[in-house]
């Protein structure tokens, strides 16, 4: 495998960088999380102008035609600056699935807001009886007349509060776990008959728990072939997948690095407690968990890249795992050896390791994953 970035992918990587070591500290990433938005609309503006918003896109739709290792370089340096803004509910998952299975009209009606920033979106896909099954769907959209009538309960929708609109799926046939008779539309947030409960996620994201009431949508709201929108809602979450992983890879670096200074500094029994063998061991280990995620982030990304089939299903479970119990090491150490203070909201430690938390459980978790490995 060929690791070696383009001369673009390192000037997408060193701009991301810049960004959040020039304008992105940990302070001002707090003071935007405590707005009522949760974001930073200027920020998200910047995003657009940078044309970060348009890297996975292809050119034909007006982005840039990035790749999976554009999307790994990206979110691994989101990862950490622990930015806030909505790029994997809009840019990754909603965006995902019209770059996918979206046609050439409702690309051209909504991609071009997305890619210049100035529409926002959401995927509603999880239910709460589902357990990461993403083909237990009880949510319904029956036909009628030209279009259909949706019918259902989202459960964490992320980015709810802000989206303009949402790629929702539901069942149009087939029995409630049948990964046929999935289909996918695009519902506008202002329609009649939806409804949201929104509050920030234990990371301080933001979610809402959405409703649909006899929700009216044209013909043109489905996305791809009815009934066959499953394929494409498994290669959006597995795009999410990579996406959040490298994420975590981004937060576990960070982590560790404060770590080992720390212990450089804080002295005990008149030494740094960098100095006591059984620590420095400790913070080996947190290295060599982070190495090991960081290897299997370009296998996924690579197999992605390659082409979207079993190999890379595997590849990003076998990812999925390794961020699971890596994030867990690490943030469990990190908060330990940082003692009390990892536990204030005032250090960015206790930050780092909410969000690890939460991308242990996003798309499912280690068990989940280990089962979905071994059946591909």
């Amino acid at each position: 495998m060929d690791f070696s970035l383009t001369d673009e992918q390192n000037l997408l990587k060193d701009s991301i960088e810049r960004f959040v070591q020039n304008d992105y500290g940990f302070e001002d990433r707090q003071k935007i999380v405590r707005t009522d938005d949760g974001f930073s609309s200027d920020n998200w503006q910047t995003f657009a102008e940078l044309g970060w918003l348009g890297v996975p896109f292809s050119e034909a739709d007006g982005g840039f035609g990035g790749q999976a290792v554009d999307l790994m370089l990206m979110m691994e340096q989101f990862g950490r600056g622990l930015i806030i803004e909505p790029y994997l509910a809009t840019v990754v998952l909603a965006g995902g699935a019209l770059k996918i299975a979206g046609s050439a009209e409702q690309k051209a009606a909504y991609l071009p807001g997305i890619i210049d920033g100035s529409k926002q979106a959401a995927l509603a896909f999880v239910e709460p009886q589902a357990r990461f099954n993403l083909a237990d769907i009880t949510t319904s959209a029956a036909k009628e007349g030209d279009g259909y009538v949706l019918n259902g309960h989202k459960a964490v929708v992320l980015n709810g509060p802000a989206a303009d609109f949402l790629v929702v799926s539901a069942r149009t046939g087939g029995a409630q776990s049948d990964e046929d008779g999935v289909s996918l539309f695009i519902v506008d947030t202002g329609a009649a008959g939806v409804s949201r409960r929104d509050y920030p996620t234990v990371d301080a994201f933001r979610a809402s728990e959405v409703t649909l009431e006899n929700v009216k949508v044209g013909a043109d709201a489905l996305l791809g072939e009815e009934g066959k929108g499953y394929a494409a809602l498994e290669q959006v979450i597995d795009e999410g997948i990579l996406a959040v992983g490298s994420e975590a890879v981004g937060c576990m670096e960070v982590l560790y690095k404060d770590t080992v200074e720390y212990c450089k500094t804080r002295e005990q029994f008149g030494q740094p407690i960098g100095k006591f063998q059984v620590l420095q061991h400790r913070m080996v280990d947190m290295f060599m968990e982070h190495e090991q995620s960081k290897s299997l982030m370009f296998m996924a990304a690579m197999r992605m890249e390659e082409g979207y089939n079993d190999e890379a299903k595997k590849a990003v479970s076998a990812f999925k795992v390794q961020v699971g119990k890596s994030g867990r090491f690490v943030g469990q150490n990190a908060v330990q050896l940082h003692g009390g203070m990892g536990m204030t909201d005032e250090l960015n430690i206790g930050h780092y390791f909410k969000r690890l938390t939460v991308i242990d459980t996003l798309f499912g978790n280690v068990d989940f994953h280990l089962k979905r490995f071994g059946a591909h």
